[in-house]
């Protein structure tokens, strides 16, 4: 990115390490729905029996992680770049309701 004047390496690198942590995350809702995927052809399981849209559903997560990642990475670089504000936003607030959402439709099932 070639814009403004180069932001100080801490924060550039601060701000590069919170994309890779999002990019781990989007690899683990990825790796879990590839294990749901492969685990609903072997064995059975209420949970495993909904695999049909859980697999989508999760892999879905996993894509809209990673794209929000780097849209995140790309206007937190550019606001440094600029000395503009970071903005704030509320795809964590999305995020944290998707995973306890997650959370009790397992946790139902698994009842």
């Amino acid at each position: 990115m070639k814009m403004g004047k180069d932001p100080d390496y801490r924060f550039s690198l601060a701000n590069e390490r919170t994309f890779l942590a999002w990019i781990r995350t989007a690899l683990a809702f990825l790796a879990t729905a590839v294990g749901v995927d492969l685990l609903s052809a072997t064995h059975d399981s209420t949970i495993l029996s909904h695999s049909q849209w859980l697999t989508p559903a999760l892999a879905g997560v996993a894509f809209a992680t990673a794209v929000w990642a780097f849209l995140r990475w790309y206007q937190n670089e550019k606001a440094m770049r600029l000395e503009g504000p970071f903005k704030y936003s509320k795809s964590l607030m999305v995020m944290t309701g998707v995973v306890i959402a997650f959370a009790m439709l397992i946790g139902f099932w698994a009842l």
